[in-house]
């Protein structure tokens, strides 16, 4: 049976729209912030004409491939990533190093050819992350109700926190208990003391966990551990107060000592000593003279003129310092005759 001129038609038609070009499956790829990342090419044609990466709509590389008499030609658009793209082994799967955030995105590769209608793409979605840092653990508000702690802990990043996914380990009990998501409500009693909690953060490409939180150190009063530290406290409290009360003790003995010590050295300097000199111990020198017996008195001669010096021995002066009177007696005098 011959078939119909609209069935040849329409089988046409059919051939036109599903041509030899296709597209792969959407491939994910992580990356880490400062690391590099490989987007993987498998070619099944040829020849190949051409090969163009893309990263959302700006091109970022494009390759003539090698033929026999002449090398490939790499041609990158941007220059700030010449030193970041490369292609590993000579092949055509592009490595990209240097990640930074903003190169998360969609990343897509036409692969041009002579024997394709439309050229053979493939995508790739990239998403760059930090490593994570040790993550954070805030503890709620604590009850402490019949002897039993109930509280919650809740974990947390300061930073690099895009998907991230929390669990929580329970150590110290005969099996060891596990918990989904950030938040771990707590109930214990004395019997589970011992018990350990710690947060694991995890990310596509690293994970981390926090310090241990120690059962013991919540709800102290549920374990009977309330009295101990109110005294532990009051203790600290009690030294310190002893020690600044000493401190300041020693601060006001010096400052007195010090007082005292200024003071008697102003004293010194306003009754400076003095040496005991009393003018009657000091040489006291008389001049008489003595006259001719006669009653004239010759003209003054220079050398007929007799000088005496006389030596008084001391005395103890009066408190009034005066002159000492001369008694009615005659004293003797010690006479030094000068020419």
């Amino acid at each position: 049976m011959l078939a119909s001129p609209a069935c040849f038609a329409f089988i046409f038609l059919l051939c036109q729209l599903t041509g030899p070009a296709a597209s792969g499956v959407l491939k994910k790829l992580v990356g880490a912030l400062g690391g590099s990342v490989t987007f993987p090419l498998n070619l099944s044609v040829d020849p190949i004409d051409s090969i163009i990466w893309v990263f959302n709509t700006t091109t970022l590389v494009t390759i003539q491939p090698k033929l026999a008499d002449k090398k490939a030609v790499i041609i990158v658009t941007q220059h700030r990533n010449k030193e970041r793209v490369n292609f590993p082994h000579e092949g055509y799967s592009l490595r990209l190093s240097k990640l930074k955030k903003n190169d998360s995105g969609v990343y897509r590769v036409e692969i041009h050819s002579s024997t394709l209608q439309d050229p053979l793409t493939q995508e790739y979605e990239l998403r760059v992350y930090e490593h994570l840092s040790k993550p954070k653990v805030i503890i709620g508000l604590q009850n402490n109700k019949n002897g039993t702690c109930v509280t919650n802990l809740t974990c947390s990043m300061e930073q690099g926190g895009e998907d991230v996914t929390y669990s929580w380990k329970s150590l110290g009990q005969a099996t060891n208990e596990s918990h989904s998501g950030s938040i771990l409500p707590i109930s214990w009693r004395q019997e589970k003391r011992d018990m350990t909690f710690i947060c694991m953060a995890r990310n596509p490409i690293s994970s981390n966990s926090s310090n241990p939180i120690f059962a013991w150190k919540l709800c102290e009063g549920a374990a009977g551990g309330l009295a101990t530290s109110v005294i532990l406290k009051l203790l600290l409290s009690l030294i310190l107060l002893c020690f600044i009360a000493l401190v300041l003790i020693i601060l006001i003995i010096r400052r007195e000592r010090r007082k005292e010590f200024i003071e008697e050295k102003k004293g010194l300097n306003l009754h400076p000593e003095t040496l005991n000199y009393s003018p009657a111990f000091e040489e006291t020198s008389e001049y008489d003279t003595i006259s001719y017996f006669n009653s004239t008195i010759p003209e003054e001669n220079a050398v007929n003129t007799l000088y005496s010096t006389v030596k008084i021995p001391p005395r103890q002066v009066e408190e009034s310092h005066s002159l000492p009177t001369l008694p009615d007696t005659p004293r003797q005098f010690t006479h030094e005759n000068v020419i």
